[in-house]
């Protein structure tokens, strides 16, 4: 649950601090079609690109040009885009990170309808360890930047960067599943989660 109330919006999906849904709904809406289509592409174009790095460069390029694309779209939504997929919605102080990291690991964070803290904090990660690749590896095609050697070692550090994130990503939702009973990636497949919380 967010730490702030929220109010109805039409359709009975509520605002970024909403803690229930439709009237006796067992579930409310929370990521809209944009926000998963964005999840699994982004899942799918990551693991091509990562399995054909310096195996199959013309995959691996479109791949990359793919993810770019991806970034693009979730930063604009991330401006205009439904309640809970806007950056103002889930970007928190590093404090307040902090704090709720502090209160997983101790199994007693509050629960959100949307990104919790930690959850916000990945999602800027990703964007800039992502978003970073792709200008690594386009910069890596060029004739400025072709056969330079700190380009091509960043481009990998930063590939590698993401992949760990990713793996952290992976062990918050297990974690965040396991303490509040509830399945994040159902969820992110359907677009629902339970109503109500603490």
């Amino acid at each position: 649950m967010t730490s702030h109330e929220g109010t109805a919006l039409p359709g009975g999906e509520m605002s970024p601090g909403g803690q229930t849904g439709e009237p006796g709904a067992a579930t409310v809406r929370v990521w809209d079609p944009l926000v998963r289509l964005f999840h699994w592409s982004l899942v799918a174009g990551f693991t091509v690109a990562y399995v054909t790095a310096d195996e199959i460069q013309r995959i691996h390029e479109l791949a990359g040009y793919t993810i770019a694309g991806l970034l693009v779209l979730r930063i604009l939504w991330g401006f205009v885009g439904t309640p809970h997929a806007r950056f103002s919605d889930f970007v928190r102080p590093p404090g307040e990170v902090a704090s709720f990291l502090i209160d997983s690991i101790r199994l007693k964070a509050r629960r959100f309808i949307g990104h919790n803290p930690a959850g916000g904090a990945m999602v800027l990660a990703l964007i800039a360890a992502l978003g970073g690749a792709c200008a690594t590896g386009y910069m890596m095609t060029t004739d400025a930047f072709w056969g330079t050697g700190w380009v091509e070692d960043l481009h990998e550090v930063l590939a590698n960067g993401a992949l760990a994130l990713v793996f952290l990503h992976l062990a918050g939702v297990l974690l965040a599943s396991f303490e509040h009973r509830e399945n994040l990636v159902l969820s992110m497949i359907t677009g629902r989660k339970r109503g109500g919380g603490t």
